[in-house]
């Protein structure tokens, strides 16, 4: 899938306030158009979909906004590790209208299980989920939950729709090649969906399934153990493949019974997305090589979502965010902030002593956690000595070489530094090993430690040594100097146990890699392309949920003033698009994974043949060079792929 260039000659801008501009803004319709066949009124169930809509696939890294020119459909080739998500997108445009008053129409989106010739399956609503790409301030960015298997979109006239593909291939999953589709059918927005509107082919289908399933079960008796288990592992995926087809599908979607064709009309009619994904023997590693540290702020759920500070409904909906950040290779810890950027951090809401403890930090999807020490924000000895027992007891555990303490937020003058070396003093007068992080972008303005702003920022870690162990600098920094990386990695000390973590918030801007609203989506990926050639061994973002206060769940999301927007924001709460408690991802949160997915594949292919290859590789396949210097396609990122496929699948 090539996303360079445009149907048309013209240069994009920007969105208007809001840096880069990714591919897609402020052209006129035009493209792959032609003339319109269809005049006046139009039945969709008589006119083939293709000549009603454009559909057409896009990667990950376009942002596909309303005014996309359509390209060519083509078929979708991807590869993906185990315990990998892959992701496309499914662009479809209206060529006419068939609906209503202010609709273009509806179009029917069907999903198919990705199956292998052997049998194995990547089954539609578990490996495979579909979300409608949702614009932020005009940016595509939302990514909303469509119904499995089937779902309706309405289209708006002269604008295109995505549809975000994500597949995730499980840990066991066999290697193997697999196929399937996505299906796109224009259909009447008030069709009723009798269930027995299936074709021979469809009934067949289920008919060999649930035969096979009989087949699997029948002849148990007498067999081992294993085998028995393996059968009926093997039935029970048939049979969800029954249940999830589009016999039931009035059943398992909560919008109502769907529009389903007679099969001579989805064979003639419909347009199909041919996806087919290559699953390598590969396995990412659970604990991700790399620790991401990420911002929740409790203050924020507290006020949205009406639940008090220590209630069930709280340790719930803290819990709820913890679980869903750790499918994005995210180690999340939850904040509030104090006087002069003094910052409470946990990554546990559960006392050292209770269960959910061990099972917070033993989770091996978890690659560093965040240890409070109230002092940080509110004094008192009984709250130190509270902190003391709990240290202790974590002490005694396997994890405790996960944990950390962050306990100021860029320190700017003496009299922070000092308190926060105060800090860091009382911890480890009994956690000797205890871990400290500290984010800076300068040393203390009142103290200067060098001649010049950047030698005093080198010069931090000595300042602050042996108060801090993880010195967290800001990307912002280094502008496009990459060169003064050797400078900062000269004053770490590795071998006394010192890390050297990388941040990016507020900067740095437009071009360098960060996540705000509306840059390209190579440019969010790059975020950790450049972490792994900077040689940093760990990541923070400041906050994942800090949108203005709202007391109501569905409130609009409003980011926060003085802030580029996106900063601060990569998910939104489900109830401001639907029914549901769930998170809503953002687009830049599915780039970030798919940055960290990248590392391991680096990681891997470096293991294999050293270090400065996998940098040879970054230069070889034009993938990312420098702050300025990275890819704006996503071609280069298949390439790095393919290349670290073919040499280490063996």
């Amino acid at each position: 899938m090539d996303d360079s260039g445009n149907p048309q000659d013209v240069s994009v801008p920007p969105v208007e306030g809001v840096a880069g501009g990714g591919t897609a803004y402020g052209w006129t319709d035009g493209g792959l158009q032609g003339s319109n066949p269809h005049k006046g009124s139009v039945d969709p169930t008589e006119v083939p979909t293709a000549d009603l809509v454009h559909v057409w696939c896009m990667p990950s890294t376009a942002n596909v906004g309303p005014q996309e020119m359509p390209r060519n459909l083509e078929l979708v080739n991807l590869l993906a590790a185990r315990n990998e998500r892959e992701s496309i997108q499914i662009a479809v445009r209206p060529k006419v209208s068939w609906g209503g008053p202010g609709n273009a129409g509806v179009v029917q989106v069907q999903c198919s299980d990705l199956c292998s010739t052997s049998g194995d399956r990547l089954v539609v609503g578990q490996s495979i989920k579909l979300r409608r790409v949702v614009p932020i301030l005009g940016v595509p960015d939302a990514l909303v939950p469509l119904d499995l298997p089937v779902s309706q979109i309405s289209l708006l006239p002269g604008e295109t729709t995505a549809v975000w593909v994500s597949i995730d291939v499980p840990s066991v999953q066999p290697p193997g090649q697999y196929d399937g589709e996505i299906i796109i059918t224009a259909t009447k927005a008030d069709a009723e969906i009798p269930s027995q509107c299936l074709g021979k082919s469809e009934k067949h289908q289920i008919y060999r399934d649930l035969r096979s399933c009989l087949e699997m079960v029948e002849p148990i008796d007498g067999k081992p153990v294993d085998e028995v288990v393996e059968r009926l592992k093997s039935a029970t995926t048939s049979l969800r493949r029954v249940l999830l087809s589009p016999l039931f599908s009035e059943f398992v979607s909560y919008n109502g019974p769907v529009d389903m064709m007679e099969e001579d009309a989805i064979s003639s009619l419909s347009v199909r997305v041919k996806i087919h994904m290559t699953v390598w023997d590969f396995i990412l590693p659970e604990t991700p090589s790399l620790p991401a540290v990420f911002g929740i702020s409790d203050t924020v759920i507290e006020d949205r979502f009406g639940v008090e500070h220590g209630s069930d409904e709280w340790y719930e909906a803290l819990d709820q965010h913890f679980k869903w950040l750790l499918q994005y290779r995210i180690s999340p810890y939850f904040c509030r902030w104090g006087d002069s950027m003094r910052v409470l951090t946990y990554t546990c809401p559960w006392p050292a002593d209770h269960p959910k403890s061990d099972e917070y930090f033993s989770n091996p999807r978890l690659a560093a956690y965040a240890l409070p020490y109230s002092r940080s924000v509110s004094g008192g000895d009984a709250a130190k000595d509270y902190m003391q027992k709990q240290i202790e007891i974590l002490r005694t555990k396997s994890h405790w070489k996960k944990a950390y303490f962050y306990l100021w937020d860029e320190p700017l003058n003496l009299e922070q530094y000092e308190s926060l070396r105060s800090i860091a003093s009382e911890i480890h007068a009994y956690a000797p090993d205890a871990r400290v992080l500290t984010t800076y972008y300068c040393g203390p303005s009142d103290a200067p430690l060098a001649p010049t702003a950047f030698e005093a920022f080198v010069k931090v870690p000595k300042f602050l040594r042996p108060h801090t162990q993880i010195y967290c600098t800001s990307e912002w920094v280094l502008g496009n100097r990459e060169d003064l990386v050797k400078d900062i990695i000269a004053e770490i000390q590795p071998e006394n146990g010192e890390e050297w973590w990388t941040y990016v918030c507020m900067g740095p801007s437009d071009p360098h890699p960060n996540w705000h609203l509306g840059m390209r989506g190579t440019q969010h990926r790059a975020v950790m392309w450049r972490v792994w050639k900077e040689g940093g061994t760990g990541f923070l973002y400041w906050g994942a949920n800090c949108y203005e206060k709202a007391n109501v769940p569905s409130a609009e999301i409003r980011f926060r003033r003085g802030l580029p927007p996106g900063d601060g924001v990569l998910f939104y709460p489900g109830k401001v698009f639907s029914s549901s408690n769930e998170p809503v991802a953002s687009v830049r949160l599915e780039r970030i994974l798919s940055g960290l997915q990248d590392i391991e594949y680096l990681r891997l292919y470096s293991s294999r043949y050293g270090r400065d290859e996998g940098l040879a590789l970054l230069e070889k396949t034009g993938l990312y060079q420098g702050p300025e210097r990275y890819t704006l396609e996503h071609m280069p990122i298949d390439a790095m792929r393919g290349e670290i496929f073919n040499a280490c699948r063996s």
